[in-house]
């Protein structure tokens, strides 16, 4: 959520962030009337309440012949207040409802683009390999090395859905512990998080205005989802709390099965295990100061580059434009991995700086040394999208005799240097 403050002071600047993201169906110039009408309205509740008070005191000084009239005047006070109050809660509500549909202010480096393909191409690392046979993609690598069955998981689940066997098991807990080991270097805080949180929380988050309802599986008989990230049951561990800023910035790594109705995306991505359901993912998130939350974010950015360097795969990294990034984030860098079975770069981590937008829901601050209680900046970053770099891993160490060569890194948790 914006700061209504922000919005007020600097309409046009808001306009113009709004316009950069296509969101020309906000009305900021609404905002701005419904916040002056509230503001009208809270005086007018106050001067009522002052008026009533007044009265109280009159009825208590008053002869008998004076005080029925003092009486009845309270009573009408009331009425009228009451009236006011109803008001103000409807006003509020709507203005609540009118914040609820603005993006985040995106940061100045952020460039102004009608969709994915005006994303900024920052650099490419690594060797795209060359392969002197017929390569498979990660379906038939998995299908003929009993690593994947999604016919079964069809029978059970549904479309979408796969048991993950063998290898391809030991190669993910290999994955997730190459990550846990990189990250508590840096002092990351491992966590198991909830895989159901209250829709309140999912909101404070801002996955659930502009179209993400669709995207997020509900209960049925409770107030609550399952998670799409486990971001979002991390941002919100510190709801309605203060931190310390010595403890900043406070970095977690969690990982967690992740759930997506992938609604709309019906016959796009849907052989193997790219475009899941259920899926498995390691995730950073960090809290930090305004003022580090830029550099945090760069930081986020290089461990998945390390991580990612580690594996020896070929990526490029990307800054998303305008139109391209999601509301709660300010900017974003996307890494995609080649695919060799696509013959194509996909995306595989993504990295935001959502500044205050879910923390001033979220109602999470910090105690400055000066002794003041500032908003804290939040962001996050994939470590890894488990089955999306197991695609990566099967179809770039493939080998002529349909074996999968384990990267180097991983080899000592698996005990073994080959897939098959």
């Amino acid at each position: 959520m914006l700061d209504l403050k922000f919005i007020l002071q600097n309409p046009q600047k808001v306009i113009e962030n709004n316009k950069r993201r296509r969101r020309d169906d906000i009305d900021v110039f609404l905002t701005v009337r419904l916040a002056e009408e509230k503001k009208a309205k809270q005086q007018e509740v106050e001067e009522l309440r002052a008026k009533i008070n007044a009265n109280a005191a009159l009825v208590k000084q008053a002869s008998d012949t004076e005080r029925q009239g003092f009486i009845q005047d309270g009573q009408s006070l009331k009425i009228q207040i009451k009236e006011l109050e109803s008001h103000l809660v409807e006003l509020e509500q709507e203005l609540e409802q009118e914040l609820l549909l603005y993006p985040n202010i995106l940061r100045d480096d952020v460039k102004t683009g009608s969709s994915d393909v005006d994303n900024e191409e920052l650099r490419k690392v690594g060797q795209i390999p060359e392969f002197d046979f017929e390569i498979k993609d990660h379906v038939a690598l998995g299908e003929s090395l009993g690593l994947i069955d999604s016919d079964r998981a069809g029978k059970v689940s549904g479309s979408r859905f796969t048991y993950l066997k063998g290898d391809l098991v030991l190669l993910e807990f290999a994955l997730i512990q190459y990550t846990l080991t990189t990250s508590l270097q840096e002092k990351f805080i491992p966590v198991l998080p909830p895989h159901i949180i209250s829709r309140g929380a999912m909101a404070s988050m801002g996955y659930l205005a502009h179209g993400g309802e669709e995207e997020v599986y509900h209960l049925k008989n409770d107030d609550a989802v399952l998670i799409g990230t486990s971001e979002q049951a991390i941002g919100p561990m510190h709801m309605n709390e203060i931190l310390k800023e010595e403890e900043l910035p406070l970095r977690y790594i969690g990982f967690s099965p992740c759930y997506r109705r992938e609604a709309g995306s019906h016959g796009k991505d849907v052989r193997g295990i790219l475009r899941m359901h259920q899926f498995d993912k390691i995730e950073m998130f960090s809290f930090t100061t305004p003022e580090q939350s830029d550099q945090e974010h760069l930081f986020l950015l290089s461990m998945e580059e390390k991580l990612m360097q580690g594996l020896k795969l070929p990526y490029r990294v990307l800054r998303l434009c305008s139109s391209d990034i999601g509301a709660p984030s300010a900017r974003t860098y996307d890494i995609e991995t080649w695919m060799p079975g696509q013959e194509k770069y996909r995306e595989t981590h993504s990295t935001s700086n959502t500044t205050d937008f879910q923390t001033r829901r979220l109602k999470i601050r910090y105690k400055t040394k000066e002794g003041k209680n500032e908003f804290a900046h939040a962001l996050n970053g994939t470590a890894f999208a488990l089955g999306r770099i197991m695609i990566a891993i099967l179809e770039n160490y493939q080998q002529k005799d349909g074996k999968v060569k384990i990267p180097e890194v991983l080899q000592s948790w698996m005990q073994k240097e080959m897939i098959g």
